[in-house]
C-alpha cells in the first residue's frame, strides 16, 4: 500500500473528516480544564458528573427537548447534591460523591430500559463520534468554544481558587462564584463531550491531559500548552488508528493518552520514575572516538 495513501485516506472520508474535528474541539476544551481539575484534586467529581448525566439524558428524551439540555441539568444536580451532603453530614466529599453519582447512574440505567427509544446505549456510555453530523459539530463547537472563552477569560481568578481558597476570599474574590462557576464549565465540558466518547471515558479525558502536562512542568502556563498537545495529538492519532484498525474511536482516543501519560510518567525529566537525566547521567562517559572513559 501506498505510504502516503495509507496516512491521508481515513480523512478522505465525510464522517471521518467530522470524527477528527469533533475529537479536537473536545480536546482541547477537555485539556485546558483538566489542568484545573488535576490541580483542584477534583478528578473524583468529574466521574461523578459525568455518570450523573443519564437519566438527565433520558428524561430530556422522555420531554422531547434537546439532550444536552438534560445532561447539563442532571449533571449540575449531581454537583449541587454533592455539595449539599458534604457540608450537612459527616460523611467525607469521595464518599459522598461516590453515593451521589453511583444513585444517579443506576436511576438513568432503570430509566433507559424502561423507555423506548431509539438511542444505543452504548453510543451514550462510550460514544459514538463516527456518528457525528454537521449540526452535531456545531453545537458541540458552541459549547465547548464557549466554555473554553469563559475559562481563559478567568483563568486567573479560577487558577488562585485552585491553589489557594483562602487567599483568593482574601482579596476580595467570590469564592462560592468560583466554586460553583467551574461545577458549571465541568459540567459544560462533559455535556460537549458526550457524543464523542460518551459518559464512561469523558472522564479519561478530563484527567490524562492535565496530569500528563502536571509531570512535565512546573509552570501552569507551561501545562496548559503542554495538555492541548497531548490532547490534540491523541485525538488526532487515535482517530486514524481507529479507521485502521476499525476500533472504537473513542477508547482508541483514550489509549492513546494513557500511554503518553505512562511514558511521562516514567521517563518525565524531573518526575519520572526513571528520570532521563538520571539515566544519562548515570551511563559512563564516552571518550573522544566513542569509548567509554
Amino acid at each position: 500500500m501506498d505510504p502516503i495513501a495509507f496516512f491521508t485516506e481515513p480523512f478522505a472520508y465525510d464522517f471521518m473528516q467530522r470524527a477528527l474535528g469533533m475529537s479536537m474541539l473536545v480536546a482541547v476544551v477537555c485539556a485546558v480544564l483538566s489542568c484545573y481539575l488535576v490541580l483542584k484534586g477534583w478528578s473524583l467529581m468529574g466521574d461523578a458528573i459525568a455518570h450523573a448525566v443519564l437519566p438527565g439524558i433520558v428524561i430530556a428524551f422522555v420531554l422531547g427537548i434537546p439532550l444536552v439540555i438534560g445532561a447539563f441539568a442532571a449533571g449540575l444536580a449531581c454537583a449541587l447534591m454533592t455539595g449539599y451532603l458534604k457540608e450537612n453530614s459527616r460523611v467525607k466529599e469521595d464518599t459522598v460523591m461516590g453515593i451521589v453519582f453511583s444513585g444517579m447512574f443506576g436511576f438513568g440505567l432503570v430509566l433507559f430500559t424502561k423507555v423506548e427509544t431509539d438511542q444505543h446505549l452504548n453510543h451514550i456510555l462510550f460514544g459514538n463520534v463516527l456518528g457525528v453530523t454537521a449540526a452535531d459539530l456545531v453545537e458541540t463547537a458552541i459549547i465547548a468554544g464557549g466554555t473554553l472563552l469563559i475559562v481563559l477569560i478567568k483563568r486567573r481568578d479560577l487558577l488562585l481558587y485552585c491553589f489557594d481558597p483562602n487567599h483568593a476570599r482574601a482579596i476580595g474574590l467570590s469564592v462560592g462564584v468560583l466554586h460553583y462557576g467551574l461545577l458549571v464549565l465541568l459540567s459544560l465540558t462533559i455535556v460537549s463531550s458526550i457524543k464523542a466518547v460518551g459518559i464512561i471515558l469523558v472522564i479519561a479525558m478530563l484527567i490524562a491531559p492535565g496530569a500528563t502536562a502536571y509531570i512535565l512542568s512546573d509552570r501552569f502556563e507551561w501545562m496548559l500548552v503542554i495538555a492541548v498537545v497531548v490532547a490534540c495529538s491523541s485525538a488526532a492519532l487515535g482517530t486514524f488508528i481507529s479507521f485502521h484498525i476499525d476500533g472504537a474511536t473513542g477508547a482508541c482516543i483514550v489509549l492513546v493518552q494513557a500511554l503518553i501519560f505512562l511514558a511521562a510518567f516514567l521517563f518525565a525529566p524531573k518526575r519520572g520514575l526513571w528520570p532521563v537525566r538520571s539515566l544519562l547521567r548515570q551511563s559512563p562517559k564516552k571518550g573522544p572516538q566513542g569509548f567509554s572513559g
